[in-house]
């Protein structure tokens, strides 16, 4: 069956999404649906060379958790900087040295930095050992990486094996 069907949950949302973006329930868009459900995951599965594993479940609620919170008090601080003197910014960019190696847990991170208001990833180098980050406001980019790194990193180390 998981041959397949390598991703049921998957396969579930494409089928879903496209009833949804095609707004019309018929016979004929439930079988196109049930058909695009069984191939995509089969044309996703065969382009992405790495799966993904899960190794600590508890971990990922901790660092959504996490996440969140941040996300909330990242948005707190920007809007207190864009009210106050733009001369008080210092934007900037910075090298985040990963020890990461999971390229899903490197693609997490790039993410929860992406989502965080304040930071961007900008780019990966291509060993994937560094990842740059443009930073909205930086006073320390020494705290910035410590704290990613303690943060956001050492759980997706945990999560990714």
């Amino acid at each position: 069956m998981s041959r397949f069907l390598p991703s049921p949950p998957l396969s579930i949302a494409v089928l879903v999404l496209w009833l949804l973006l095609v707004a019309e329930f018929s016979a004929g868009q439930l079988v196109l649906g049930i058909a695009l459900a069984i191939a995509l995951p089969l044309v996703a599965g065969a382009l992405q060379p790495e799966r993904a594993h899960v190794r600590r479940t508890r971990a990922v609620f901790v660092l959504l958790a996490r996440v969140l919170w941040d996300i909330v008090l990242s948005n707190i601080e920007v809007a207190r900087r864009i009210l106050g003197p733009e001369s008080a910014l210092t934007p900037t960019f910075v090298w985040l040295p990963l020890d990461l190696t999971n390229i899903h847990g490197i693609t997490t991170l790039a993410s929860i930095i992406t989502l965080t208001p304040g930071t961007v990833s900008a780019e990966l180098s291509e060993d994937r050992r560094h990842l740059l980050i443009h930073c909205f406001n930086l006073d320390d980019a020494e705290q910035l990486l410590a704290t990613i790194k303690a943060r956001y990193e050492a759980p997706l180390k945990e999560i990714f094996p």
